[in-house]
């Protein structure tokens, strides 16, 4: 079965770059280019990642992030956070709302598709909630 990867980036040619990776590694690619549409997609779609910038217009990513981990559909998806916010207190932030994953652009859309690898393996190896 295509796992299914939603991407929310307000550029459009990181986000263009992005998709256009992730479906060469084989992947079904939703996007979204807010992060209102991303919470809309997120619930809608049922993504089993969801790549998410930081800076988005309207509601940013941290926002996004914390939104997913408090609906019960959306928790436990992977969040991997993409964002040229580099320091470790940024990083800590995105981490603290609940992201898997923080990548510091400008990203490499291959270490992308590699994160997104590992975090479906890390997902497909954990024991269920109780």
């Amino acid at each position: 079965m295509t796992k299914r990867i939603l991407v929310v980036d307000d550029d459009p040619a990181a986000l263009r770059l992005v998709q256009y990776t992730l479906q060469q590694d084989g992947y079904e690619v939703i996007t979204a280019s807010n992060g209102l549409d991303g919470l809309r997609k997120a619930s809608s779609e049922a993504p089993d990642v969801v790549v998410l910038d930081v800076m988005l217009p309207g509601i940013d990513g941290l926002e996004v992030a914390s939104r997913l981990r408090a609906q019960p559909s959306t928790a436990g998806i992977p969040i991997i956070m993409v964002s040229a916010k580099a320091r470790e207190i940024d990083r800590a932030a995105g981490l603290k709302v609940g992201a898997d994953d923080y990548v510091t652009k400008p990203a490499d859309p291959a270490e992308i598709s590699r994160r997104v690898a590992q975090l479906l393996a890390r997902k497909a190896i954990s024991p269920p909630d109780r």
